[in-house]
């Protein structure tokens, strides 16, 4: 009997295919822990990094970004009972949003689905997924396989992001619409190039072997050099800038249907304000009888977008009716360099948020020479994004 094959176990955060350009730039080693993975903050400077996306270029890397394959037969068929968006809308070479759901209809995760061929589908999300989707696919012929180790993945965003790759050498870039993605010849392979991105501005998401991320990351910089370079970003300026466009993340937003503990915590897609991927006439789906019911009944808590008086940023504070009844919290909040406006993105009882949109209150803790002190400022529901470019959906892109 041949002794079994071993793997050796990696202690500490697990690098990733560009941690040899990356962990230079980190000298204040600013991590985070994202799946087992070395996950940079920022580079020393997130107010330099948020305004490269919005000004001209930044690069963030997403190697641990949970990437699963779905092949086989029942691919769609599978899909199309584990999601809420009709699946079969997707064309080969496009790529769709999309949120799961359990039986219950609480959200579990939400990420992005890449059709690559009929049967052929990319999942990428924030969570690990293996079992819910391993346990979903019962009775289908399918195949699910967690390829996160072995596709690797840059976001490449900005106004100077479609330059900078015609400069890279992708041609025809210019052409490719939102959510759509196609493949370019580089460094005797090739790169995947998906105009998606976490951002709400113009940019896309590059995915390559492991073997060729640093050529990407060496070629990216030197391409950048005529547009005023490409700035390396860390995840407290990507947070600011998802802030503005409404996205929401899960962890901070909302708490996945499956790691909540206490019931109340986990929200639908009606109640994250993502109603839009709920296909209803596409048949029978996880959750699908929850959310009848929820539509017909009404749903518990709405996310809404919110302006809040003054310079604090509000993020987890408390929002009171009158100040004096508790009617929601703010679950992701900035002061937004762009739009200039104190802003977040708030959890609220129905029907405040909905029909009740007057005399909402927040409750902000201020640290002033060592003391803490509270304020109830005024709080405002608006419509997202904060902050929505021209460019964002420009095809071609302006030249920058």
């Amino acid at each position: 009997m041949n002794a079994p094959v071993t793997k050796p176990i990696h202690v500490g955060l697990k690098p990733t295919p560009f941690i040899e350009r990356l962990r230079p730039l980190n000298k204040f080693e600013s991590l985070e822990y994202w799946k087992g993975y070395w996950s940079p903050a920022d580079y020393g400077n997130a107010e330099r990094e948020y305004f490269a996306i919005r000004n001209t270029s930044s690069v963030f890397d997403l190697s641990p970004m949970t990437k699963y394959r779905i092949t086989g037969p029942d691919t769609v068929a599978f899909l199309q009972r584990m999601v809420t968006r009709d699946v079969s809308k997707i064309k080969v070479g496009r790529v769709g949003y999309t949120v799961w759901c359990n039986d219950e209809g609480k959200v579990i995760d939400d990420g992005t689905l890449f059709r690559l061929g009929e049967n052929h589908f990319r999942l990428c999300c924030q969570e690990n997924q293996l079992f819910w989707l391993s346990h979903s696919a019962e009775g289908f012929d399918v195949n699910i396989y967690d390829e996160t180790d072995e596709v690797t993945g840059l976001s490449l965003q900005g106004p100077t992001s479609c330059s900078v790759l015609k400069a890279l050498g992708c041609e025809g870039i210019e052409t490719l619409k939102p959510f759509e993605m196609r493949a370019f010849p580089f460094a005797g392979g090739e790169v995947v190039v998906s105009r998606t991105g976490f951002t709400g501005d113009l940019g896309y998401e590059l995915w390559i072997d492991p073997s060729l991320a640093l050529p990407l990351w060496d070629g990216l910089q030197e391409a950048g050099k005529p547009f005023s370079g490409v700035e390396p970003i860390g995840s407290h300026a990507l947070d600011m800038v998802r802030i503005e466009a409404g996205f929401i993340a899960a962890q901070v937003d909302f708490v996945p249907a499956d790691q909540a503990i206490r019931a109340d915590r986990a929200r639908s897609p009606f109640e994250l304000n993502l109603g839009w991927l709920v296909a209803m006439d596409k048949g029978h789906f996880t959750g699908r009888r929850a959310l009848l019911e929820e539509q017909k009944n009404g749903s518990k808590y709405c996310l809404v977008a919110v302006d809040i008086d003054g310079k604090y940023p509000a993020d987890g504070s408390i929002i009171y009716h009158h100040k004096e009844t508790e009617v929601g919290h703010i679950t992701s909040g900035i002061w937004s360099p762009t739009a200039k406006r104190n802003i977040g993105l708030a959890s609220l009882l129905v029907p405040f948020g909905k029909t009740m949109l007057d005399d909402l209150w927040v409750e902000i803790y201020v640290m002033r020479e060592l003391k803490w002190e509270k304020l109830m400022v005024k709080c405002t529901v608006v419509k997202a994004p904060f902050f929505e470019p021209a460019r964002r959906r420009a095809t071609p892109p302006l030249t920058y």
